[in-house]
């Protein structure tokens, strides 16, 4: 059976291009486009036409780094694969990339057969994954190789969290030689974990223990040194090299300054790091343990930086690092003593409204959302042309986008399974109407109408910036 959708009457935004066009869909894909009003598209017939005027119409988001059902710190996180996809949904998302953990004396591929397991018949809407290696070993290395001939193309390293996650620069080395070798992205979590573990200590002796701390011992410096030693080591090691959640002015220029080399070294930061602030950590009453993730959030003037690697290139996709657990029962696990907050914030829901307010508010244009939020984590974790662009032949993953509506972010009205919204209260200009998922209706005119198990696991060839 044959299914035709036709998406009539708005304005086509890509990283490439705005075009007011009709958009036509057939079992599942992008047929064509053709300008609307002309002949070509007046002669289509559908069995479902969907009017977009006055409305955007925007490739589904991707979203490279979200973290569902991820334990922590003796808890998980909160969003199963079934709420966080769907909520992924309501915010304009339709894919995202999760993390697979791989345990510390075991293989990757029990790590990956535990994920595979989380989400398999779940997800709203379509998912794939990057691996975690938390003991770099022989028989680790030669997984990696058959990792990436099943579609997962990325590996992340910690220069944190020692004794849960970290590894250190010989293996991060031997990591990225072998990355070099089977065309593996690595994905580096830049922070001096060691050097914190003592400022930490010193903290808490003090007496130090509300959730303020948490920002002010991991220094925006440890941060630099080791995004500046991840580069080396990835120049060394002959490979390229992604850094997640930047959120520091110093990191930004190390990026920065690897990238003015020509080196083959890219960024991500996220929401949080554009919108919030130490005072958000600062609130009183525990409140600030709400916004406790790692890297942590940094003092405002920090902003300006990330947002101009934005606009330069310099910082290349906007991914959320969704992590939630809620205020009541995880968070407070930390009271008494910020080292044991649960790091995390929710929203995988938010990212794609909150880039669109930073259009409106003169930080990046139409075209670079969409770079920055689609087109760019696409390609760069081998998704594109299947993924993050309106072309024929792409998948029908498309957003029917509302830029005049305003509403407010709250958690009495999101849909991530959290008890707080990181942006109670702030009101934004701009809304997802209808939500499509390989030409499926996910989300019909603010109506939910899809379904767990409509998504499917997606194999990614390698990182596209590279060929």
């Amino acid at each position: 059976m044959s299914t035709r959708t036709l998406i009539r009457g708005g304005l086509v935004v890509t990283a490439a291009d705005e075009i007011h066009a009709d958009v036509l869909i057939e079992d599942g894909r992008i047929a064509a486009l053709a300008a609307h009003g002309s002949d070509v598209a007046a002669g289509w017939t559908a069995d479902r036409t969907i009017d977009a005027t006055d409305r955007y119409v925007v490739p589904g988001g991707v979203d490279a780094h979200t973290h569902m059902e991820l334990p922590f710190g003796g808890t998980s996180a909160s969003d199963t694969f079934e709420t966080g996809t769907r909520a992924a949904a309501w915010g304009g998302t339709t894919t995202l990339v999760d993390f697979a953990v791989q345990s510390t004396g075991h293989s990757l591929r029990e790590g990956l057969d535990t994920w595979y397991a989380k989400a398999d018949g779940n997800c709203a809407v379509d998912y794939g994954f990057h691996m975690i290696l938390s003991d770099v070993n022989e028989h680790t290395l030669n997984e990696m190789d058959k990792l990436v001939e099943e579609g997962i193309t990325s590996f992340k390293l910690f220069m944190a969290y020692p004794g849960v996650f970290y590894s250190d620069d010989g293996q991060i080395l031997r990591a990225m030689q072998r990355g070099a070798e089977n065309g593996g992205l690595i994905m580096m979590h830049a922070e001096n974990g060691i050097a914190i573990d003592v400022l930490v200590e010193q903290a808490l002796a003090r007496g130090e223990t509300d959730p303020r701390y948490h920002g002010e011992v991991r220094k925006a410096l440890l941060e630099a040194e080791a995004t500046h030693r991840a580069i080396q080591l990835s120049r060394v090691a002959g490979a390229p090299l992604y850094v997640v959640h930047v959120s520091a002015e110093e990191a930004v220029a190390e990026l920065a300054a690897a990238r003015d080399k020509g080196l083959p070294v890219f960024g991500e930061t996220c929401p949080q790091y554009l919108f919030l602030s130490t005072d958000n950590l600062a609130e009183p009453d525990f409140e600030g343990a709400k916004y406790v993730c790692s890297t942590p959030l940094r003092p405002r003037e920090h902003q300006a930086a990330l947002w101009r690697g934005l606009r330069t290139n310099d910082l290349q996709v906007v991914s959320t690092d969704h992590c939630p657990f809620c205020f009541v029962g995880q968070k407070e696990l930390g009271r008494g003593d910020f080292s044991k907050i649960p790091n995390g914030l929710p929203g995988v829901e938010n990212r794609m409204d909150l880039l669109h307010q930073a259009v409106v508010d003169g930080h990046i244009s139409r075209r670079r959302w969409i770079e920055i939020a689609c087109a760019t984590p696409a390609r760069m974790f081998g998704l594109y042309p299947q993924k993050g662009t309106i072309a024929p032949g792409a998948d029908a993953d498309l957003v029917v986008y509302d830029p005049h509506a305003t509403q407010t972010m709250s958690a009495a009205t999101h849909h991530m399974n959290v008890d707080y919204s990181a942006y109670e209260g702030k009101t934004v200009t701009g809304r997802v109407e209808t939500v499509l998922s390989r030409g499926e209706l996910v989300i019909d005119q603010r109506t939910f109408v899809g379904r767990a198990g409509h998504g499917g696991f997606v194999p990614r060839s390698t990182c596209q910036y590279l060929d």
